[in-house]
Parts: C-alpha cells; sequence; structure tokens
C-alpha cells in the first residue's frame, strides 16, 4: 500500500505477503480498515490495513480470480473468475449466490452507490446489471 500525499507520492509504508500465485485486484471495504485481494492462487484474502494481518483466506473459485468489489454496506464481496460473478457474505465467507450470463470471460465489476445493483463488463462486449 502507498500512502498518497496533496502534493506527492510518498515511499511505500505497508506490504502485504501472502498470497501464492499473481495478486490481480484489490478493493477497500467501505469502512477503509479493511483491504481484500484476489489472485491466481485461486483465494481472497482479507486484510487488516492497520496491522497488515491477513484476517482470512477462502477459497473462492475453482480457477484464479480476476477482481473483487465491496457492497456500499460492506456486507458482500463480489468476485469474478472467467465468466462467473460470485456474491459473498463479508463475516462468514459463504458463497449466497453465483451469477452467471457472459459468454466471455468478465473484465470488471462494481456496485450500484445504493448496494441494489451490481454491473459487470465482459470480453463479449456486453456490460450487464
Amino acid at each position: 500500500m502507498w500512502q498518497v500525499a496533496s502534493e506527492k507520492l510518498n515511499p511505500e509504508v505497508q506490504t502485504l505477503v501472502g498470497h501464492e500465485g499473481r495478486v490481480w485486484a484489490i478493493a477497500f471495504h467501505p469502512n477503509g480498515q479493511i483491504l481484500a485481494s484476489c489472485s491466481e492462487d485461486y483465494t481472497i484474502r482479507l486484510w487488516d490495513v492497520a496491522t497488515r494481518n491477513c484476517l482470512c483466506v477462502w477459497q473462492a473459485h475453482d480457477r484464479w480470480l480476476r477482481s473483487v468489489a465491496f457492497s456500499p454496506d460492506g456486507q458482500l464481496l463480489a468476485s469474478i473468475c472467467d465468466n462467473t460473478i460470485k456474491l459473498w457474505d463479508v463475516k462468514t465467507q459463504e458463497c449466497l449466490q453465483t451469477l452467471r450470463g457472459h459468454r466471455q470471460t468478465v473484465t470488471a465489476i462494481a456496485f450500484s452507490p445504493n448496494g441494489q445493483q451490481l454491473a459487470s463488463s465482459s470480453f463479449d462486449r456486453t456490460v450487464k446489471l
């Protein structure tokens, strides 16, 4: 992680180590105290930003993960792998729903500001809500 100042980018202040594969994406929890990361090692990790400790690791998909996004209330985490999106309960790490519909790899996900919708984009040249 990097400390961002108003006039310049300060040196690196924290390094989080633990994934066994390349890390593809990160997302801050809305409270700013937790960071989610996803990797080619098929896992999602949640990190305590202040202590740099890994809070939990869970096997998220059966292939490498491309991205993660927290819902605005921080209760859900969405992850993508190939053309599949999974919605996770952050507290229990339980998969609540698997979303399928894109014909090719999903490239990005984002929750709406009210948390009621999830948008996804794909190599299939579509955006789905």
